[in-house]
């Protein structure tokens, strides 16, 4: 009986352990990182690789459980590259959005969270490069003829871990609203950063 009740405590202690901060506790956490964008349903894209910063507040509701909520500068798009007239050219379209996460934080361990939420974001700038050989331009997109819609929604899900207050966060951030009018392709991002939290 004894060593159940030793069990049973050692249980009961982790539990109470699993967030790195105290109950009530509310946090800023400046991160930088890097993007690995593409878009989803679209023919023959390669990845865009794009740097993303900004910070999210995080609030520890219990010891468990967490929200939290940001605003990040985020380089996202896609390359691809085709052929005209029997000469290749590649094109880079460069797709830059202010996203707002907003996150379900589940501690399973300490320092380590499991992370669901939405995120809108508002597109700042649409443009796109193309080089064929030593020659390049870069325009925006509406110049090509293609209407980029300025709201985006996604679904980010995702793992940080948390050790003497830097955090390595991954998440990947799933689209739901269509980027460009009268095509399907979504943004789908593979998003890597690192960060520090402050106490507030």
């Amino acid at each position: 009986m004894k060593k159940g009740f030793l069990i049973a405590s050692i249980l009961m202690f982790s539990l109470a352990t699993y967030a790195q901060h105290e109950v009530g506790t509310l946090t800023v956490q400046p991160k930088v990182g890097l993007n690995v964008a593409t878009l989803i349903d679209a023919d023959d894209v390669n990845s865009r690789l794009g740097l993303v910063l900004g910070a999210e507040f995080e609030y520890q509701i219990t010891r468990l459980f967490s929200l939290s909520a940001g605003l990040l500068y985020s380089m996202q798009g896609e390359k691809e590259d085709d052929y005209s007239a029997g000469t290749k050219y590649n094109a880079t379209v460069k797709l830059d959005y202010i996203n707002m996460p907003i996150l379900a934080n589940i501690y399973v361990t300490k320092g380590l969270a499991v992370k669901l939420g939405i995120q809108p974001g508002f597109n700042v700038s649409s443009k796109a490069k193309i080089s064929q050989g030593s020659t390049s331009v870069s325009m925006s997109l509406s110049d090509f003829g293609f209407d980029v819609n300025s709201f985006d929604f996604s679904i980010p899900i995702g793992l940080s871990y948390e050790y003497n207050n830097f955090v390595i966060d991954g998440r990947y951030n799933i689209g739901v609203t269509k980027v460009i009018d009268g095509y399907d392709s979504k943004n789908g991002v593979f998003q890597f950063t690192v960060g520090y939290k402050f106490k507030l």
